[in-house]
């Protein structure tokens, strides 16, 4: 009897990423493949790039040039770059002539074709390369090889139609379409009868879900969603400010499976850079979005991305931003130096901020971020909490999981607790890391 084949995929960039990564396992595994923890050791090496930012596009092309080597020992090896990267203009002929000996090459809106690539690679010598720009399909029947057990991610919506003059989504993943509101429904309740006991909505904008269409709207198709037999958490993600609204927050209320906390993106506290990136949204906008929520959701906690040095941002716009992470106290953020991007608005863009000033200003919006967490952290000292066990972390030697706003607890089990829900007694709280006791 022959060896089991075996695959391995590198993921860079965002959830969305990582779920489909697990598309494409799904996929290998059909074809009779397995996974394997190191690219030595693979017959089928799958990059599944992001562009969104430019150490992510280094990233990858760093790691598919260092296996020009091992191809040349095994080649018999397929290697499969997909992803936004290739879905640029240009860029699958560019990564084929840098790396020549990269075997299939494909898009964003072609992944669920990739059996048949690799399938079509065995017969031939020459490479794939397919990348369509079929952007209004959504291919259902996906078999995901699910990853992040007790999580499970689910799709929602694809592309963008925001245009935020930072960013690459819409030209990578095409216009916004709504997945059919039967077909995410019947995948939640099949994956809470599979034991799954946290489940993520996906979107690039999860609030503008079913527009132009005859789906249901974001708000009720969240409320049906939570309205599943079974006990599990429910989350989505991302969110945009323009498009939150109150029914939402009154969803959230009055639907205890709903988590609550709200990822919430602001980038900027500045008007003008706020303007500038096209978010179609003022600080006094986005405020106003914060107080409906907190009026319907009074201890709902709010998380957000962050962008310094986006062009022209004067010192001036900096201490805005910084004065809006103190009004609103966000639990964490997700924070980032601006990273120019070919083929979109701000590319453009005169008065590119100098890579030193970036770094100072990244470097004092992380400290403040941090010292909110850490007092929110100190605030669950003595505090009894429920959380979902997701792993057990192998350093510590703790198991470890979130609780319904998104703070991670360690604690000792004597059986396996992965999966569960756990009653902890905080007892410490370690910088953004809570530590507890079973009650």
């Amino acid at each position: 009897m022959s060896e089991q084949k075996s695959f391995h995929i590198v993921t860079y960039g965002c959830q969305m990423n990582v779920h489909e990564s697990e598309k494409i396992a799904g996929m290998l595994c059909e074809l009779g493949y397995k996974s394997c923890d190191e690219m030595q050791s693979a017959d089928v090496v799958v990059f599944n790039t992001c562009c969104i930012r430019e150490n992510a596009e280094n990233h990858a092309f760093g790691n598919i040039g260092m296996l020009k080597k091992l191809k040349a020992e095994k080649k018999d090896m397929i290697i499969a770059v997909g992803g936004c990267l290739p879905q640029q203009l240009g860029k699958a002929e560019n990564l084929h002539a840098k790396f020549p000996y990269v075997d299939v090459i494909f898009g964003t809106h072609n992944l669920h074709k990739l059996k048949e690539y690799i399938q079509l690679k065995r017969t031939q010598r020459k490479a794939v390369i397919k990348v369509e720009d079929d952007e209004g399909s959504i291919f259902e029947g996906d078999k995901p090889l699910r990853t992040s057990y007790p999580n499970a991610w689910v799709n929602i919506t694809y592309g963008c139609n925001n245009f935020c003059s930072y960013c690459i989504v819409p030209y990578v993943r095409g216009r916004e379409r709504s997945r059919k509101a039967e077909n995410i429904i019947a995948e939640v309740e099949e994956l809470v009868k599979k034991g799954y006991k946290e489940i993520t909505l996906l979107g690039q904008n999860v609030n503008s879900y079913g527009n132009g269409t005859n789906e249901l709207s974001f708000p009720e198709l969240l409320e049906k969603v939570a309205n599943i037999d079974g006990k599990f958490r429910l989350r989505f993600m991302t969110s945009h400010p323009k498009d939150f609204s109150e029914e939402l927050a009154k969803v959230i209320a009055r639907n205890p499976k709903i988590c609550h906390c709200v990822h919430l993106p602001v980038q900027s506290g500045s008007d003008e850079i706020l303007k500038a990136m096209n978010r179609k949204y003022t600080v006094e906008d986005y405020i106003k979005k914060i107080e409906i929520l907190k009026k319907h959701v009074p201890d709902c906690t709010v998380t957000t991305d962050l962008i310094v040095g986006f062009p022209n941002e004067s010192e001036e716009d900096f201490e805005a931003t910084l004065n809006l992470v103190k009004k609103v106290g966000y639990s964490s953020a997700f924070t980032f130096v601006y990273s120019k991007r070919d083929g979109t608005v701000a590319a453009k863009m005169p008065n590119q901020i100098p890579e030193e000033v970036s770094k100072v200003r990244i470097m004092k919006l992380v400290e403040l971020v941090n010292s909110l967490t850490r007092d929110q952290s100190s605030g669950y000292v003595g505090k009894t909490v429920e959380i979902l066990c997701e792993d057990f972390d192998k350093k510590k030697k703790l198991y470890c999981g979130r609780d319904e706003y998104g703070r991670m607890s360690y604690f000792e089990s004597n059986n396996n607790a992965i999966g569960e829900f756990v009653t902890l007694k905080i007892t410490k709280a370690n910088g953004i890391s809570l530590y507890g006791e079973r009650v």
